[in-house]
């Protein structure tokens, strides 16, 4: 693997404020964040004690959706938002079917990158590279996965736990069919988003604990959430909570089943 060089040397890591993708380590338990990232967890952890859960139940909705593209026959991956590695990761989980599966992982923050040529290793029979972008970029992020991926063939597209994060004025749906947009008939969709839908009142509190760190944090209803979808089949269940999307896949989340997760996910077919 060897990463695509978009700017490595120009963007440094930023510690004055919280990032998403190492909060999101601290609450897998990983040692890739710093002490602002795990300020804000903990500060997110005394609204709703589940947060480490429902991470974890994210990273397996992950694991679960791409076992299931792989055994259906997509051999071909586009992780935006990927997050500092954590084993098992979506190329391990897809190339375990399909050692010859070809991976593209996206992110805009440096810790990934600086961890992704380690860390995100494939088999010799498939490919896996790592692309630095953001998702409100989406032309580079096409651009770049092209140079990997053939678009004439389906691809899975990723989208696990960030659009959380893109709120709606960087048009979160707009950026989302324009990277459909480029991808082929028999393509997927994977997509979990947290929501309010079930704990208003911790989640405005937490809204505004971000929003006051410099994180914009965009909790959408089940119909945002469903809007991703649009002019795509659904597979089976349809929307759901993270924890119930096929279970059969994977291993259970220990706490998972402590109260709603709240959050919703879903993957869908482009006809």
């Amino acid at each position: 693997m060897t990463g695509q060089d978009t700017g490595r040397n120009a963007v440094e890591i930023d510690t004055s404020k919280p990032h998403p993708a190492r909060m999101y380590d601290w609450y897998l338990g990983g040692k890739d964040n710093y002490p602002v990232d795990e300020a804000m967890g903990r500060q997110m952890l005394a609204l709703d004690a589940r947060v480490p859960v429902m991470a974890r139940v994210n990273r397996a909705f992950m694991q679960r959706a791409t076992r299931r593209l792989a055994q259906q026959g997509i051999r071909q991956f586009l992780d935006v938002g990927t997050g500092i590695p954590t084993e098992p990761n979506l190329h391990q989980v897809a190339q375990e079917i399909a050692p010859d599966a070809r991976i593209v992982y996206c992110d805009n923050d440096p810790i990934v990158l600086a961890h992704a040529g380690a860390l995100l290793r494939g088999t010799p029979e498939g490919v896996t590279e790592y692309l630095q972008a953001d998702v409100r970029d989406p032309d580079t992020i096409i651009d770049g996965a092209r140079k990997v991926l053939d678009f004439t063939r389906p691809v899975a597209l990723s989208l696990v736990a960030l659009l959380h994060f893109v709120p709606d004025e960087d048009g979160a749906h707009a950026l989302v069919a324009r990277l459909l947009s480029e991808l082929p008939s028999g393509s997927y969709l994977t997509v979990t988003h947290a929501t309010a839908d079930f704990t208003p009142e911790e989640s405005k509190a937490a809204v505004e604990k971000l929003r006051a760190a410099g994180v914009t944090l965009a909790l959408r209803s089940r119909d945002e959430f469903t809007r991703f979808f649009d002019g795509l089949e659904l597979v089976e269940p349809g929307v759901e909570l993270p924890h119930q999307w096929h279970p059969e896949l994977g291993e259970p989340v220990p706490g998972q089943d402590d109260g709603v997760i709240p959050g919703f996910g879903a993957v869908g077919r482009k006809p």
